[in-house]
């Protein structure tokens, strides 16, 4: 493992085994905080949209080709993130994939229980189709629950038989909110951040009565027939891993082509360090080639 994995690694676990903060408008405030270390691709361009009352960002690079568009759903288990969070990452994703790149501020519960996140990922697609982007140059891509939300969000566009995206690409995918996977328990001590309870917690917030194996909370559990392509990344270290490996494995089962990279020695969502991180860079820029192939 090089030494910058090794730094980012103890500085997870030094945050990992903190106590929650007392409030959840605390929480999301810090979560704020921690994104200001990471810095923006030089000459991001951003620009506030509001689409169908929803507030988001237009983000590009000075690579972009606005014939291109991703859909970006950020992580924060359904209850923290924002555009600030992951504005950063999402810059890295504008330049690799040279895609415009639509980030939404969509609904957090516990405010906004399920399904508010997967109704306002819905409308943002077809406000795209409405604003002459054709589906086959959309991408729809996300990292945690953003993942999750990702393949939500294209199942229910199925089932509503409308014009599908080219591709997904997920980041660390929150599949299971039932909380089934093996690795849960048997990362516990390898994972550098996460914690089952800490999930469970989050879960609980999102689903509000919702049965944590509904297929567009949980899609581990839904009919993924018909989904376009996608690729998946989830690092080797992490307690979602099952949700990762059990997700491909069901999808290629339906007919749908999946591609799994687990990498090594990584943990959740290891794209945000790429400033600092080679392998945060390398899978990045292994979802622009994905897009693109």
């Amino acid at each position: 493992m090089s030494q910058a994995a090794e730094e980012i690694r103890a500085f997870l676990r030094s945050r990992k085994h903190m106590p929650m903060p007392p409030t959840l408008q605390e929480a999301r405030m810090g979560y704020e905080e921690m994104a200001k270390m990471f810095p923006l691709v030089p000459n991001t361009t951003t620009e506030k949209v509001v689409v169908n009352g929803i507030n988001a960002e237009w983000i590009s690079t000075p690579n972009t080709d606005k014939n291109y568009v991703m859909l970006y759903l950020h992580g924060g288990g359904y209850v923290l993130g924002s555009p600030n969070t992951h504005r950063a990452l999402v810059s890295r994703l504008a330049d690799a994939t040279k895609s415009l790149v639509l980030l939404i501020d969509y609904r957090l519960a516990p405010e906004h229980p399920f399904p508010a996140a997967v109704e306002d990922a819905v409308s943002a697609y077809r406000w795209l189709l409405n604003n002459g982007f054709s589906n086959e140059n959309i991408f729809i891509c996300g990292d945690s629950a953003g993942g999750g939300l990702t393949l939500a969000t294209a199942i229910s566009l199925r089932d509503a038989n409308e014009n599908l995206p080219k591709r997904l690409a997920l980041i660390s995918p929150w599949t299971d909110l039932a909380a089934t996977g093996n690795s849960l328990n048997s990362l516990a001590e390898i994972d550098p951040w996460l914690t089952s309870p800490e999930l469970t917690e989050l879960a609980k917030l999102y689903l509000a009565t919702t049965d944590s194996k509904h297929p567009l909370a949980s899609p581990l559990f839904a009919d993924l027939t018909g989904l376009p392509e996608m690729l998946i990344q989830v690092g080797a270290a992490e307690i979602l891993l099952d949700d990762s490996t059990r997700l491909a494995k069901k999808a290629e089962e339906m007919g749908v082509s999946a591609t799994l990279e687990v990498w090594q020695e990584m943990w959740h969502v290891w794209h945000a360090f790429a400033d600092k991180l080679s392998e945060g860079q390398e899978a990045i820029n292994k979802i622009g080639f994905f897009l693109h192939s």
